[in-house]
């Protein structure tokens, strides 16, 4: 499995001019709301209201990306928790609107999306995720990353000492 810095230097590689960057910044997010918010629009088992009333598919399919960002960096795991959390309550009020929620997030997809593939024909590269699927979960890391950086934050284990 790669590490973190290896995910985030991969991903780099085809997003490094600044119009690619900005509209990363402003699509991913988009990205993510509105997947979150098809995936909570989706009609969930009777099971998953026995278990929990605010158990659905897009709180499942968020605990299952928490679980794999912790697999690779517990620091930018516990960093996504408030996004995610954000991102759901986004969401929500989505929900309030006076049309279905799914409605928005599928427009918000189809204009995110719209924004990526012209950050990357600006870019010159196609989307990480041709080559690895895994990259649709790298992007948020990816922004999460910078942020953490600005800050001076690590979110990369240290590197172990060889042994002698």
């Amino acid at each position: 499995m790669r590490t973190i810095d290896q995910w985030l230097e991969a991903y780099g590689e085809s997003h490094r001019h600044p119009l690619n960057k900005a509209l990363h910044w402003a699509c991913v997010p988009a990205i993510v709301l509105s997947v979150l918010g098809l995936l909570g629009s989706a009609p969930v088992p009777a099971a998953f209201a026995g278990l929990a009333p605010w158990l659905d598919w897009a709180a499942l399919v968020a605990a299952l990306a928490i679980l794999y960002y912790f697999a690779l960096s517990p620091a930018l795991a516990l960093g996504m928790l408030p996004v995610i959390a954000l991102l759901l309550a986004g969401v929500a009020a989505l929900g309030r609107l006076p049309w279905p929620a799914w409605q928005s997030c599928l427009a918000i997809f189809v204009l995110a999306w719209a924004g990526q593939f012209a950050g990357h024909a600006v870019e010159g590269r196609r989307p990480s995720f041709f080559q690895d699927l895994q990259f649709l979960l790298i992007g948020p890391l990816w922004l999460l990353a910078a942020v953490y950086r600005a800050l001076g934050l690590r979110y990369s284990p240290a590197p172990r000492a060889r042994a002698a």
